[in-house]
């Protein structure tokens, strides 16, 4: 399995498209929201969702950035003039996270929902070795971690069926009793989203409560990249972006664009072009076994990159993606010596 990132526009817009189907009985969710790069015209924008200049909004950057709202990265209860003031001031602009410096090139738009910061909640579902795990709280929002006491986790075995998980009885005891049957049926839903659609991790935090349903302030997402062949026509025009402060290099651009032509999977990622150890694995599947190997055989540091071929690539295929990786292995010497 890859977990890759994805964008919280595809994330939520994902949501939105599948709601009746995963989420009946709530309220549906609209999934009002909008993608600025910096191609954007945002006038242009406004005519294609009126809803822009209807209501206020919030603008936020959509590039995998972890604690916006803790970077001042989040513009609320805005104007579109205000926002759109807001992104210009910021768009191609560079900013630095911790130790991580990139360009802010990729915004999103969404409504702002007034509501009680008293019901704000966490809910998140990952994957792990005996299956998947769901996460709730009462008490989401920015401070999650600080109050990690107030979550509980109900494992969900491989091969089970979520229907016979008691979801409704693990909730916690300060939910309140006339929420908890709704807050059940949202995530027997969303589990059921999650794993029909190939996701390895999914995160709303916060999600608001409505009269009749639940809004997804936040979300964070990745998918299972080896799962395209079966869902990925549910994934509809996604990217995979690289993750904030790590640009990709021409051959990775290079990989990915023959990726994205292909009918096969073809993936690249440069660790360290002056590592000694490269591979070329075919199969995502056996590309996790020769990584693991490698830093199990005390060799991390020396891997060089991460990657496979599979899916049936074709002999020009095959040769471009190999000539790319031999072409980065043998570009400096290392009186050491190089293995592939």
């Amino acid at each position: 399995m890859a977990q890759r990132g994805i964008r919280e526009f595809h994330g939520k817009k994902m949501m939105a498209k599948y709601w009746s189907e995963y989420f009946k009985g709530l309220e549906k969710y609209d999934g009002k929201i909008a993608l600025i790069d910096p191609k954007t015209t945002m006038d242009d924008l406004a005519k294609q969702n009126p809803w822009l200049k209807k209501e206020k909004l919030v603008v936020k950057p959509d590039q995998l950035i972890g604690k916006r709202g803790k970077q001042n990265l989040i513009l609320l209860n805005a104007t579109f003039n205000e926002a759109k003031n807001w992104i210009n001031e910021r768009m191609n602009k560079e900013i630095t996270i911790g130790k991580v410096t990139d360009k802010l090139s990729h915004f999103l738009i969404e409504p702002f929902v007034p509501h009680d910061k008293n019901k704000e909640y966490y809910v998140a579902i990952t994957s792990n070795r005996e299956g998947d795990a769901i996460h709730f709280s009462a008490h989401g929002g920015v401070d999650i971690e600080e109050v990690w006491d107030t979550v509980v986790t109900i494992q969900v075995p491989i091969l089970s069926n979520i229907d016979d998980i008691k979801i409704k009885e693990k909730l916690p005891r300060d939910l309140p009793d006339e929420e908890k049957n709704m807050v059940t049926g949202f995530i027997k839903g969303l589990f059921k989203f999650y794993a029909d659609l190939g996701y390895a991790y999914l995160e709303i935090n916060p999600m608001t409560v409505t009269k009749g349903g639940f809004i997804p302030l936040d979300t964070v997402a990745r998918l299972d990249d080896t799962a395209q062949f079966v869902c990925g026509h549910k994934w509809g025009d996604i990217e995979f972006p690289a993750p904030f402060g790590r640009g990709l290099t021409e051959e990775e651009k290079f990989i990915k664009e023959l990726d994205e032509k292909s009918g096969a999977s073809l993936k690249l990622t440069v660790l360290n072009p002056k590592g000694r150890v490269w591979t070329i694995v075919a199969g995502g599947g056996a590309s996790v076994v020769y990584t693991d190997t490698v830093f199990d055989l005390g060799f991390k540091d020396e891997l060089a990159n991460y990657g496979e071929y599979s899916g049936n690539p074709s002999t020009d295929e095959t040769y471009q993606y190999a000539k790319t990786i031999i072409d980065l292995m043998t570009r400096k010497k290392d009186p050491r010596g190089k293995i592939l």
